[in-house]
């Protein structure tokens, strides 16, 4: 923040303005250092970085913003209309059949809310921040730093100490990544061990595997390349983060998701903190937007998946459907995918609002053209229903896993030619979920596996992007895209008032 603000936020705050001393004058000097001074003996800047952690619920744990974005425009989500109960104005179908436009409410609502933790990270080091506080600060912006370069490839920003009322500059695409992986450098050996839900050091790791796997695709999204310096950055980082032994493949899959996620999963790196029956993101807006109105808890249903993923497993993967403690008996419901005659926790079958049978189809109408039915589509419950917590569930937020960590390292493996040393891993973490092994490793299976092992955590469109398949038709959306749909529109909002934003390619200007 430049001085003048400081300045003011100082004359207001010490009641300068009672003064009655017409004939006195102020030092700049000695008025900024006493400013300064006054701000951070003032300032909780532990209140300021526990605020930017906050920051990141809305636009990560909602269902309607960069999960939405991530996961709706992808083969593994979609909002059906089902008669009066959902459509939203198209606004869900429009993100699955690539067909929205520059004013789409809820792409404009994320790109703003991202760039407030942008901002409140990077203001976390204008003030006295120890090391720790540093470090975690610029990590949390490196992050959402990523996220926005990735959904929109033009980053907002400003260094700590500039004039706010100048527009920030902007990062774009390649130069944004590089930022990302520089500051990632720079903080890993500030930053602490654990716990799980701060920022720690093998997150920073885990989140800079992701920006050298996905560098090519930053600097060339319809033909991305994937260097071997890059891949082999990839590698070594995996190497270091399995040499700690620290983190193993859970033997039960939904632990890494649920009301108690923090104490039972050994799979876990990064996740956001959520404390039952208090305070919590919308983390329970995963098993609300999917279950239906007559089950426990009663639900809004929404969204579903589609068959086509659900097919891709084989019979006996513990990902597809277990019986969850806390769960399953207080409900009938269990954990994985939703799909046929649903029942109570006593196993009596439920029916839905008209009195039919509450059965989950496979099949969804064409979204585009057809009203969906109460019961049409797979559902999916991943992070097991916390009962306790009510509205603040208590299940953190899972940003990365040590699967992805594997798999990661899997996929550069296959991209410096060496696909059998890519399938012995891939082969590690099927087993560990109950699937026989792949005789082979391609970029399509692998592609697959990546589906049935992150389904619905937000992955998805980042990685169809990066392995050359987010244009082409999948299931519900026939067509194949302009490469204009490999990036969001920048808001109207913003380019009104930041002249260094310019609109993407294919949008209106």
């Amino acid at each position: 923040m430049k001085f003048k603000a400081l300045f003011l936020m100082f004359l207001f705050s010490a009641g300068f303005f009672a003064c009655t001393d017409l004939e006195e004058t102020l030092n700049e000097d000695l008025t900024k250092t006493a400013a300064e001074e006054f701000l951070n003996a003032n300032t909780d800047v532990a209140a300021l970085l526990t605020g930017c952690y906050i920051g990141l619920r809305l636009p990560f744990q909602d269902q309607s913003r960069f999960w939405a974005a991530s996961q709706h425009t992808t083969d593994e989500t979609l909002g059906p209309t089902r008669g009066p109960d959902w459509d939203d104005n198209g606004i869900w179908r429009v993100l699955h059949t690539h067909t929205w436009d520059a004013d789409h409410a809820f792409l404009t609502s994320t790109f703003n809310e991202l760039l407030q933790v942008v901002f409140s990270t990077t203001n976390v080091l204008n003030f006295n921040a120890n090391v720790q506080q540093k470090a975690e600060a610029r990590f949390l912006r490196a992050f959402v730093i990523f996220s926005v370069a990735d959904g929109w490839n033009q980053v907002p920003y400003r260094q700590p100490g500039e004039n706010l009322l100048n527009a920030p500059n902007v990062l774009k695409g390649a130069e944004a990544l590089n930022f990302v992986i520089s500051e990632l450098t720079a903080v890993i050996g500030d930053l602490p061990d654990g716990p799980t839900n701060r920022a720690n050091k093998n997150a920073a790791k885990g989140l800079l595997m992701r920006a050298y796997l996905n560098k090519g695709t930053f600097s060339d999204r319809q033909n991305p390349s994937f260097p071997q310096a890059d891949m082999d950055k990839v590698i070594t980082l995996a190497d270091e983060i399995i040499a700690g032994n620290q983190y193993s493949l859970d033997d039960n899959y939904f632990d890494n998701f649920a009301p108690n996620n923090d104490q039972v999963s050994s799979e876990n790196i990064w996740t956001a903190e959520n404390e039952g029956g208090s305070n919590s993101g919308n983390v329970r807006s995963r098993w609300f937007c999917t279950l239906h109105y007559n089950q426990n808890p009663s639900g809004w249903n929404g969204f579903a998946t589609l068959s086509d993923l659900y097919d891709s497993f084989e019979p006996g993967d513990k990902r597809v459907k277990a019986s969850y403690a806390g769960m399953t008996e207080v409900s009938g419901i269990n954990a994985g995918f939703l799909i046929g005659q649903q029942v109570d926790q006593n196993g009596t079958e439920l029916n839905d609002r008209k009195g039919n049978k509450l059965a989950f189809t496979r099949d969804v109408a064409n979204i585009e053209t057809a009203n969906n039915l109460e019961i049409t589509g797979i559902r999916v419950i991943k992070y097991p229903i916390d009962y306790l917590g009510g509205d603040n569930a208590n299940n953190d937020y899972v940003y990365l896993r040590y699967a992805d960590v594997l798999l990661m390292k899997a996929e550069a493996l296959l991209r410096n030619n060496n696909a059998a040393g890519g399938l012995t891993i891939v082969n590690q973490v099927r087993a560990k979920r109950g699937a026989s092994d792949l005789g082979s490793l391609t970029a399509d299976n692998l592609l697959a596996e990546r589906s049935r092992e992150f389904y619905w955590e937000g992955n998805r469109r980042t990685d169809m992007i990066r392995f050359g398949k987010f244009l082409a038709p999948f299931q519900q959306k026939p067509g194949t895209d302009g490469p204009e749909r490999l990036l969001f529109p920048i808001p109207a909002s913003a380019l009104a008032v930041n002249p260094n934003l310019e609109q993407n390619p294919g949008y209106p200007r």
